[in-house]
């Protein structure tokens, strides 16, 4: 699955890296030359981890497509670095210690099984993102994140329940959906360094 180009991706993390540089630094935004694929409505998610302890610092983005790719890019990057309440927001200190990392998603599908005990066979760790949703309350986690905690796909059934704050078999009971969405994932591999394309098997590609 490519929908955007290596030089596509290489953009997004730069505008990305930009718009939370001039959020922080409080200077004006600048206008932004992009691709005809940056009008296309899209998901996105921009997320914010240290350097060099690879640590969460921030993620926040747009499941689905409902927005211009370039909006909710800007958006998302404007929300991953002050508007996570799970952190506190960037400081100027901190710019040359965060990498940005932007994860350009397809539409999220529902999967629909006859038995929810079959759901595990059908997620494909390093490719699936998963999308929990019950009695209203919803749970997301990019397809990077298993691959990275050593996850097989019922632990990410698992915790991607917990991640919407319902119980982690909670993808077992009538009335929860499941979704999958898959991922082009682009990332610093430090802070204003070169962007790859992440292979989550292990073999990133340069996109410069």
């Amino acid at each position: 699955m490519t929908a955007f180009s290596d030089e596509e991706g290489k953009k997004a993390v730069e505008i990305a890296r930009t718009v939370i540089e001039r959020l922080v630094r409080k200077e004006r935004m600048p206008d932004f030359d992009t691709p005809d694929s940056f009008k296309r409505e899209s998901g996105v998610f921009v997320t914010l981890t240290t350097y060099p302890g690879d640590e969460l610092r921030g993620c926040i983005g747009y499941p689905e497509p409902v927005a211009p790719l370039m909006d909710a890019l800007k958006d998302s990057a404007v929300s991953a670095a002050s508007r996570d309440p799970r952190f506190p927001a960037v400081n100027a200190a901190e710019l040359e210690s965060v990498k940005v990392e932007v994860s350009l998603l397809t539409p999220p599908e529902e999967i629909v099984v006859e038995e929810a005990a079959d759901l595990p066979k059908i997620i494909v760790v390093g490719v699936d993102g998963l999308i929990v949703h019950r009695n209203g309350a919803r749970g997301l986690l990019l397809p990077q994140v298993p691959v990275e905690w050593n996850w097989d796909s019922e632990e990410f059934l698992c915790q991607t329940c917990m991640k919407a704050g319902v119980g982690p078999d909670a993808w077992l009971m009538p009335g929860t959906q499941v979704f999958r969405f898959q991922a082009e994932v682009f990332s610093e591999t430090e802070p204003h360094g070169k962007v790859v394309r992440r292979d989550l098997d292990g073999k990133d590609g340069c996109c410069d």
